[in-house]
């Protein structure tokens, strides 16, 4: 059977359902190795005898090129197909883990990780396209997303127990070979299960490489002035110079005939909202995925395993939550669903505002529950309505739009959070030591100990021996600050929910394309 009639063929059920599997593993090796690497970089500096300097640029490296290809996964969906997308990004991903576990120095380490993110890059948004390419409207749609943000959501949550499980059992090595067998499953699924499309490379001749390049050089311009920023400072020379360049750069790539990436797509303004929404999301989830493991290893001194333990009632609370967003989204309006979520959302960024330096497992609970619980709610219908009423040509440029934006607020998200406890750690600290000579009482109770076990604030041996549980004091309430300010940039999304007015409902069963005529 020629691969054309293969393509007529629709897809039974299994095959769907299966091929979509594979889509969500590849989805889930791409998020757990950004988390699984983090928690272990000490260990692989001390093997390849690499700087300190230098060490976040093995994760650096790979978050730039997982984010410059994000946005490019429409045009080499169309080039290639769903199918043959997967094929390619999972072999380069596998064989690039592969070269970071043979890796013996700095420079071949990060070629590897640059060809691990450019891979990962495209992982992601083709779950999401793969959402409205190959399900109905409806319940199909509707326990698919939640499928996909489920995975999205454990994958980090996960992170830390996992690196931390492999660094202790086995060796840094297994941080990356432990990709092998997951991207010989996704291979094999991806290559029997999706749907058999043409190539069209004859794209190519027409390809805007310019806007590539333009592309390319701007959103790593932006990825290194938010690294750089929190320690050289958001207003240093090189900081502006790099942000300059990325604003440069995005805007000539703008008005550039045909750029590679469709960006007049967000004159549809569902999509517009959606990506926006993207946005404020992506800040408070990636924030903090990353600020509890901040808390949890500076103040409480948890290794990465206790902390994935923490860390996993997120996750679960998902899983539990899953079926019951699937359900609402069948039921209630859009707009209203995405409201609720948001709202429960930024309450339970908030409720972790209020920790102490000797909270744990169950002060941290509740808060993650009320997380997790919400994201299905923000994630599934603002999803639904940003990319359910595009034709289909579109949905795979649509998706790469909708996750670059969710991957751009938690890079911004992150570098205000490093800021934040930069700068504000310090100013507490002087503050705690302060309160000790005015209120020694409220300073013991603010850091939790008795009043007896204060020293003489003109006493500096006797001050520093509590330097300790002053840090930890002056951290957890620079954390506690950076939580409710998450909290509060998530209020924005209702705002702009109230703005966007009342959505169309996707009429079930109807094709996309053909929605707008509802």
């Amino acid at each position: 059977m020629t691969e054309s009639a293969l393509a007529a063929k629709p897809l039974s059920e299994t095959r769907k359902w299966l091929g979509f599997a594979a889509l969500c593993i590849g989805m889930f090796m791409a998020v757990l190795d950004i988390q699984i690497v983090i928690t272990s970089l000490g260990v692989i500096e001390k093997a390849l005898k690499i700087g300190a300097d230098r060490m976040s640029w093995v994760q650096t490296s790979y978050l730039i090129a997982e984010i410059v290809t994000i946005p490019l996964t429409g045009v080499l969906m169309r080039m290639f197909s769903m199918r043959r997308l997967l094929i390619i990004a999972i072999v380069m991903f596998t064989a690039a883990s592969v070269g970071c576990a043979l890796s013996n120095g700095f420079a071949t380490l990060v070629a590897f990780r640059v060809l691990q993110g450019m891979a990962a890059g495209v992982l992601m948004p083709l779950v999401f396209a793969a959402v409205f390419l190959l399900f109905k409207p409806g319940t199909e749609q509707g326990i698919a997303t939640v499928l996909a943000a489920v995975v999205a959501v454990i994958a980090p949550s996960t992170g830390p127990i996992v690196g931390g499980l492999i660094t202790e059992t086995f060796s840094w090595q297994w941080l990356f070979l432990i990709n092998t067998v997951p991207g010989a499953i996704t291979l094999v699924l991806g290559a029997l299960c999706l749907p058999r499309e043409r190539m069209e490379l004859g794209l190519l001749r027409d390809l805007d490489f310019v806007s590539i390049l333009f592309i390319a050089i701007s959103l790593a311009c932006l990825e290194i002035g938010l690294k750089e920023a929190p320690d050289m400072g958001w207003f240093s020379p090189v900081t502006l110079a790099l942000f300059a360049g990325f604003a440069l750069l995005l805007t000539l790539t703008i008005i550039r005939p045909r750029p590679a990436v469709d960006f007049s797509l967000f004159r549809d303004r569902y999509l517009a909202y959606g990506c926006a929404l993207s946005f404020i999301l992506g800040i408070g989830l990636y924030g903090s995925v990353y600020l509890l493991p901040v808390f949890l290893s500076l103040v409480r001194y948890l290794g990465p395993i206790e902390i994935g333990t923490v860390m996993i009632v997120t996750g679960a609370a998902q899983l539990v939550s899953a079926p019951l967003s699937v359900l609402l989204d069948r039921v209630m309006p859009a707009r209203f669903l995405s409201m609720v979520g948001f709202a429960l959302f930024a309450a339970g960024l908030a409720m972790s505002g209020f920790e102490t330096r000797l909270s744990g497992y169950d002060e941290l609970f509740w808060p993650q529950v009320v997380r997790g619980v919400a994201l299905g709610l923000c994630i599934v219908p603002v999803t639904r309505f940003a990319m359910g009423f595009l034709p289909p040509e579109k949905v795979s440029d649509a998706s790469g739009l909708y996750n670059l934006s969710r991957a751009l607020g938690g890079i911004i998200g992150i570098a205000l959070i490093d800021t934040l406890l930069f700068t504000r750690s310090a100013e507490h600290a002087d503050r705690i030591k302060d309160l000790m000579t005015s209120d020694p009482e409220a300073a013991a109770r603010f850091l939790q100990i008795t009043a007896d076990e204060l020293p003489d604030p003109t006493d500096p041996m006797g001050l520093l021996g509590v330097m300790d549980v002053i840090q930890e004091g002056a951290v957890t309430v620079a954390v506690n600050e950076a939580w409710l300010l998450m909290g509060g940039a998530t209020l924005i999304a209702l705002v702009l929910l109230v703005m966007l007015g009342p959505i169309r409902e996707p009429k079930p069963g109807v094709p996309l394309g053909q929605q707008a005529e509802f």
